[in-house]
């Protein structure tokens, strides 16, 4: 049995400390807190969870294992923190070879998934809020949906808790405590130690500043999130408004039907702003409100005028191939970093735990071939990369 530090206590964090607990380690969890994180990419009241992965099909097979496991979780908890309420990409013109969205189409028809095509005036009918004179075709994936995110994080936290993880919250991580022979635990800012066999970053956008060796691999940049208040709120109602990417490798928006507490999310992953999470330039600008402002007018022409009740900038950590990075480290014995493309993590959430596990522990997993260590990677210019697979 070792012992195990996990850095960080979101989605990436919580299911790691999870996982190596029940393998048997000696698990402590730190984060500065509070839990759920206010900060953190994690925290929010919706991620989306689905199939569609363009020309990708390692991730489609990695999201049918997770939408199987998030269905058990529903049950497992006894709460819906997981909806089925499908998710549709479209296009503004016909889908074409080499689109994100065709090329999901032609997974989804060969791997048998429920899925509906978006080309007809009778398919558009069902969606009333859409102005259906402007997108054309796409692909309607109907076993997906979206997460309740932040009470995602919420409930796993306390599962944390419950399994004999050692929950500190409230410290902050200085710096790792490394001797000659590695990584041997952390320091915190108030110079405490907290001793460990093994180091485990799960620490998202925070990651390139916490450890700057790994500002070449990764970037934190700030995309700009949205939630508004319908005056037709029946409109948006998960069986006429699933979640939804519009045109988005053009022009990044996305969002999810009206929640319990008549909210609709809108939010762009685009070009985005390199910035640390902690900056005060984290806010959303007048800019990006004009831009969310444009994109309704001419898509959801009810929700043109809707008030916006909160917004906020969500901190991705962008990888230069738009792929996770889960692996040791190579030249610090004891590390493992748990980061990049914070963009499209959530949705694997009961999968992460077990990839990242199995990197602690150097266990045979096929898929972490493709997470693995990079050095020849450079951070920085992911996002086309990122707009390919249709993130969010």
């Amino acid at each position: 049995m070792s012992r195990v530090v996990v850095v960080g206590a979101g989605i990436n964090g919580v299911t790691a400390a999870i996982e190596l607990r029940g393998r048997g380690h000696k698990v402590t969890l730190i984060d500065p807190g509070p839990l759920p994180h206010p900060l953190a990419a994690s925290t929010d009241i919706s991620k989306a969870v689905r199939a569609a992965y363009g020309a990708d099909e390692d991730y489609t097979a990695l999201a049918e294992r997770s939408i199987r496991l998030w269905r058990k979780w529903n049950e497992e908890f006894g709460v819906e923190l997981y909806h089925e309420v499908g998710v549709m990409f479209v296009r503004r013109r016909e889908m074409k070879p080499g689109d994100f969205e065709h090329e999901s189409f032609k997974i989804f028809e060969r791997r048998g998934h429920k899925i509906e095509r978006m080309n007809s005036a009778r398919a558009w009918k069902r969606f009333p809020a859409w102005n259906p004179e402007l997108y054309r075709d796409g692909v309607l994936e109907l076993e997906a949906g979206y997460a309740e995110s932040g009470r995602v994080v919420g409930t796993l936290i306390e599962r944390a808790k419950s399994v004999g993880i050692r929950l500190r919250d409230g410290v902050r991580f200085f710096r790792l405590d490394e001797g000659a022979d590695g990584v041997k635990g952390v320091v915190l800012d108030d110079g405490q130690r907290i001793a460990g066999d093994l180091v485990v970053m799960t620490t998202g956008a925070w990651t390139p500043y916490l450890l700057p060796f790994t500002k070449k691999f990764f970037r934190a940049t700030g995309q700009p999130v949205f939630h508004l208040k319908p005056r037709q709120p029946e409109l948006f109602a998960p069986e006429c408004f699933p979640v939804f990417g519009a045109d988005i490798s053009t022009t990044g928006y996305y969002g999810f039907p009206v929640n319990r507490d008549g909210i609709v999310k809108v939010a762009n992953h685009g070009p985005g702003r390199e910035m640390s999470p902690d900056s005060p330039k984290r806010v959303v600008t007048s800019e990006e409100h004009e831009s969310l402002r444009k994109f309704l007018s001419y898509t959801f022409p009810a929700l043109a005028d809707a008030p916006i009740v909160y917004s906020r900038v969500c901190m991705y950590c962008d990888t230069h191939d738009g792929h996770f990075w889960i692996a040791r480290d190579p030249e610090r014995q004891g590390l493992v970093i748990a980061a990049g493309d914070c963009g499209h993590g959530f949705k694997f959430a009961p999968v992460l735990g077990k990839m990242i596990a199995d990197a602690v522990e150097g266990k045979l997993n096929p898929i972490l071939q493709k997470f693995r260590w990079r050095p020849e990677m450079v951070a920085g210019s992911g996002t086309d990369v990122a707009r390919s697979k249709g993130n969010p």
